[in-house]
């Protein structure tokens, strides 16, 4: 989702009650209580609530029931033939969650003046929260885009000063809206990654290299995962065997390079 930029983001929150694990009601509910003390009549409380007769009625009966003692009681007789209205428990309930939800208001408002940077926490936790099963991913900026006849080739600079490059289709960058400047996700499985001892001067066609200091080792009964701390705070990790492990003698503290191909980079934009 994108936030428009002439709208602030601000805090909404709802109020609402519970018995046990009953949902009791919130502000619906109990503006059809309070509609009802007003009208004195269930037709004409359920009209102004926007509910229907017989919903008013049914949530008259849970409330009652949820209570444990009545909160609407009818009045017979009469010259309109009677009426609807509320006992001293209803209307008890009704004048404390009124002063309930008017301090509710209030505590929204004040978190909500603290909040001047509340877009900007919205937009990290969305990214975060980002599930896939690439075991690397990376936010960056579109540097530079080459276009050919089929595919496209993409240069993304993401934190620490370090650059991905990866290999899409033109219908892809098309589809995903990507132009100079626009944010996009990098995400590279652990298995595609390569791993050279320091800054081997080896010449690869893969395209991507990002040298760094490894932080974790962690052997499997086949494979074993290798974590990179990177400059800038990021880290890349990587699955190799353990025999590459052994002969690369990989441990804490070692210098190695990270390497993989442009067209094992796939790209995802945000919502």
């Amino acid at each position: 989702m994108t936030i428009p930029s002439d709208k602030p983001l601000e805090l909404q929150g709802s109020l609402w009650l519970t018995a046990g694990d009953e949902n009791f009601g919130g502000a619906g509910r109990l503006a059809l209580l309070a509609k009802i003390a007003e009208c004195g009549s269930i037709t004409q409380a359920a009209k102004a609530a926007g509910m229907s007769y017989k919903g008013a009625w049914d949530a008259i009966d849970t409330m009652n029931n949820l209570a444990g003692e009545a909160l609407v009681e009818r009045q017979a007789g009469g010259k309109g033939g009677g009426g609807t209205r509320l006992t001293a428990r209803g209307t008890q309930l009704v004048r404390n969650f009124q002063h309930v939800e008017q301090e509710h208001r209030r505590f929204i408002e004040r978190l909500g003046r603290q909040s001047a940077g509340l877009a900007d926490e919205y937009l990290l936790i969305r990214r975060i929260s980002m599930r896939t099963s690439a075991r690397n991913q990376f936010l960056g900026k579109v540097a530079s885009i080459k276009s050919g006849a089929v595919n496209d080739e993409i240069e993304l600079d993401v934190a620490g000063g370090h650059r991905i490059v990866a290999v899409i289709t033109h219908g892809s960058t098309q589809e995903l809206g990507l132009q100079a400047g626009a944010e996009a996700f990098a995400l590279i499985k652990a298995s595609s990654i390569i791993l050279m001892e320091g800054d081997d001067a080896t010449r690869v066609s893969a395209r991507n290299r990002l040298r760094g200091t490894i932080a974790r080792v962690q052997a499997g009964a086949v494979n074993t995962e290798v974590v990179i701390d990177l400059a800038g705070g990021a880290a890349v990790a990587a699955i190799v065997t353990n025999e590459s492990s052994e002969a690369l003698e990989l441990a804490i503290g070692k210098s190695v390079t990270a390497i993989f191909k442009a067209s094992s980079v796939i790209l995802a934009v945000p919502d």
